[in-house]
């Protein structure tokens, strides 16, 4: 149909020609109430944006003479989140006479990594920054989804 014929149509029904998509050969246009068309498209948007999800990136601090429980505690929080869709940025804390000893540390976050290779996989390599061991891990795609809480 012809822009002009496109046109006298929309003029008789008392509605405005939208061009819906310009690229398209030959271009979409549709007939309809300009007013009612964006408040749909807004509407639209909004509800995209609120379904949108962003990822966040989550920390969990833990000191060196961490007790096995407390640690099973943390490590918990941190599946949890992981299967959230958050990243999570571990922070190995030094203090005093700790900073003597990095390869404790080492040891400690080689021994989380183990315990969640089943849903994580690190973004980088572990790096001290001032009296802090940190690395920060993400979700593995290739993990099967299990509840933190074992149900």
């Amino acid at each position: 149909m012809s822009r002009k014929e496109a046109l006298d149509k929309a003029r008789d029904a008392g509605l405005d020609l939208v061009e819906i998509s310009p690229t398209a050969t030959p271009p979409v246009a549709k007939i309809v109430d300009w007013g009612k068309y964006q408040y749909q498209k807004m509407k639209e948007q909004q509800r995209n944006k609120k379904n949108a999800r962003s990822s966040e990136i989550k920390q969990m601090r833990l000191g060196l003479k961490i007790g096995q429980n407390d640690l099973n505690i943390k490590l918990r929080k941190i599946r949890k989140f992981l299967l959230d869709g958050d990243k999570v940025k571990i922070q190995i804390i030094f203090r005093g006479r700790e900073m003597a000893h990095p390869e404790v540390g080492q040891d400690l976050l080689g021994r989380i990594l183990d315990q969640l290779s089943d849903v994580a996989i690190a973004d980088n390599k572990p790096t001290m920054a001032g009296r802090n061991l940190n690395i920060i891990i993400r979700s593995n795609p290739n993990a099967k989804a299990k509840d933190p809480q074992g149900d």
